[in-house]
């Protein structure tokens, strides 16, 4: 008897493995062609990148296969064609097919938000199909996708029918036996791909758009799926526990600073900026945090569309840090760097984690001082877990909630946007103006109270789909990127010049920074232009206008207020004051949820989860990266700063001392 892959039983199988390597390949090149200027176009990294493309696609396809072959395995030959059979086999393909295609078209929108296959985001997301569904809906033609699919599901399967691939199926005599050895197969695959393939394995170029390109979307959906905690100790390089704290310690200490236990490995400690001269002052604090706002829209940097004017004079008119870098990619990442002073943490951020509440946040040093925190959102807060981080660690809410609980555990203030507040709402949340119209409504309620406040605001309207309300700017609402950052822009000179008006404003200190850019992507590892960020503090009396052009990072822009402000406090943060760093202090961190990054003279070395370091110099002026040998020296330091972190973290030293 010879051996057949295919035979007449597994006709059906064929025609959907056929389409679904197809189909791949159709995507691979479209997103081939969509970055062809950002993807190495050598013939070996190419003819690489579509090989390793091609096992990964079939190695995808062989868990698809797996349900289909145990059906026709156990189904005997006398009910091959019989009603049942027919029913299931009909029902069974057109549903593969459909999430076959349905699969495609969301990888093609993933693309086009992160270009980048599927990833932890993509997991992520899964938790908020409200929002997530909402805003496909309001950023794509959502009615003509559906049926364009459904098209093609019904297109398919009339020229599979058309080609008697049906007919073969129902109408097969094949043997038990025979079918059993045509399994082998792709069991053989299934199993290769569990022990053996993994999606890291990939990532075989120095450019991430081959690597991403490599890459099948539904096989690193489920990767992410399975990887998405990675303490750092398992999966990155290492070294001994002492001389990291050391390391970090020593880049900490100042003459303003005493360790509280200088011989244990800890960071938490003292920090005194206040003497005979300078005392402490209590200004309200407002902190707006922009969704997306890169350093290169500004004007400041270099941007000649204009869609930043509010902004760029503030820059002129502020304490403007313009060589600010963020930690990562993803609000929560800003988030998690904002309020935990923390370099980014491999895998989910902190803020999507379970153990993140009572931790010593930023809000805790406005405790000690004796300010009402407030975490304002324009969506319901229920996503990203954003409303459990804030309200577990001292924050009262007020966001758009359509009435998702707390963790119980959690007691704290949660105040909603009503309907008669709200002028304009996407698929994210209210419109920016929106949000600002309640911050000054609660500001007006504390200073009646006469009680100090920092409030972290947070923006969305900066965000796919692009809208806002009609006609407030010369750009309509859901046109593109320069829209949206021009109302965001709009709506913060709006809010600057309705919170002149106030008997609180004078004794107000406004904080502006991005969560991230708007882009990460690009052909390095970690590109550094993608981590640019601007942040301004305004307002403030006893600070001159200056642009600190020092390097630093968004973890230090608090601790940089804190100091300004004259405060002595307790601290278990990374960062520090910017504006006394000495130049052998300057550095920044960035990363991804995978990758993790030491910037610092022009040098970045990368860490990854397969226990490498990268150490690249790095142009600032083509954003060119350039693979150098490792100053053990600085890869040291990178260590130390990511082990330590993630370690404080782990065994729960993050916490607010009792």
């Amino acid at each position: 008897m010879s051996f057949k892959l295919f035979p007449s039983r597994f006709a059906l199988l064929k025609a959907f493995i056929v389409l679904f390597l197809l189909l791949s390949f159709l995507v691979r090149l479209s997103f081939l062609v969509w970055n062809f200027s950002e993807v190495d176009k050598s013939f070996f990294i190419l003819a690489n990148t579509f090989f390793i493309g091609f096992l990964f696609d079939l190695a995808t396809v062989s868990f698809f296969a797996i349900p289909f072959l145990m059906y026709l395995l156990v189904i005997p030959k006398k009910f091959h064609g019989s009603i049942f059979d027919k029913i299931a086999v009909y029902f069974g393909f057109s549903l593969s097919v459909f999430i076959l295609y349905f699969s495609f078209f969301g990888e093609i929108t993933f693309w086009d938000e992160f270009q980048r296959r599927y990833n932890f985001i993509a997991v992520d997301y899964l938790v908020y199909t409200y929002e997530v569904v909402k805003n496909i809906n309001e950023s794509y033609p959502l009615p003509i996708l559906i049926s364009a699919m459904l098209a093609l599901v019904l297109s398919s399967i009339f020229i599979v029918n058309k080609l008697g691939f049906f007919k073969k199926t129902f109408s097969s005599e094949t043997l038990f036996k025979t079918k059993l050895i045509a399994s082998m197969p792709w069991l053989i695959i299934v199993l290769l791909s569990v022990f053996l393939f993994t999606n890291k394995q990939a990532d075989f170029s120095e450019n991430r758009y081959n690597n991403e390109l490599a890459k099948s979307g539904i096989y690193s959906f489920f990767a992410a799926f399975r990887n998405n905690e990675l303490p750092y100790n398992e999966f990155y390089k290492i070294i001994p526990e002492k001389e990291a704290f050391q390391t970090v310690k020593t880049s900490l200490k100042d003459a303003k600073t005493t360790f509280e236990n200088p011989n244990e490995n800890s960071i938490f400690r003292t920090i005194i900026n206040s003497d005979s001269v300078q005392n402490p002052i209590k200004p309200n604090v407002i902190f707006i945090c922009i969704e997306s706002l890169s350093g290169n829209f500004l004007k400041v940097f270099g941007n000649e569309d204009n869609i930043t004017p509010t902004l760029d004079s503030l820059a002129n008119n502020s304490l403007f840090f313009d060589n600010l870098y963020a930690t990562g990619t993803r609000t929560v990442r800003g988030m998690e760097a904002i309020t935990l002073s923390i370099p980014p943490t491999p895998g989910r951020s902190i803020v999507k984690r379970k153990q993140n509440q009572g931790l010593f946040t930023i809000g805790e040093v406005f405790k000690q001082q004796g300010y009402k925190r407030n975490f304002f959102y324009g969506g319901d807060g229920y996503f990203d877990n954003m409303n459990t981080f804030f309200g577990g660690n001292g924050f009262n809410i007020i966001d758009r909630g359509r009435g998702f609980l707390l963790d119980k555990s959690i007691t704290t203030t949660r105040t909603n946007i009503e309907d008669n507040e709200v002028t304009f709402e996407n698929a994210w949340g209210v419109c920016d103006m929106d949000i600002y119209n309640k911050v000054l409504k609660e500001a007006d309620k504390a200073y009646a109270n006469e009680t100090p406040f920092f409030d972290f605001v947070m923006t969305t309207s900066n965000h796919k789909p692009y809208t806002y309300p009609e006609g407030v700017i010369d750009i309509p609402s859901g046109t593109g990127r320069n829209g949206a950052v021009k109302y965001t822009d709009y709506a913060i000179g709006e809010f600057i010049k309705k919170a002149k008006q106030k008997p609180w404003y004078k004794n107000t200190v406004f904080v502006i920074m991005s969560d991230h850019c708007a882009s990460s992507a690009g052909r390095w590892e970690l590109d550094v232009n993608n981590y640019h960020i601007p942040a301004l503090i305004f307002n403030s009396p006893n600070i001159q206008t200056e642009k600190v052009n020092t390097l630093a990072s968004q973890i230090d822009v608090f601790p940089t207020l804190f100091s300004v402000l004259n405060w002595d406090y307790t601290s278990n943060f990374f960062g520090k004051n910017i504006l006394t760093m000495q130049p052998e202090d300057e550095r920044a961190f960035i990363g991804n949820y995978r990758k993790l990054g030491y910037l610092k003279d022009n040098k970045v070395l990368v860490l990854d989860e397969q226990k490498n370091s990268h150490f690249y110099l790095w142009n600032p002026l083509d954003n060119s990266q350039k693979l150098i040998p490792t100053d053990k020296d600085f890869e040291h330091r990178s260590i130390s700063f990511y082990q330590v972190a993630d370690g404080l973290y782990r065994n729960g030293k993050l916490k607010i001392k009792e």
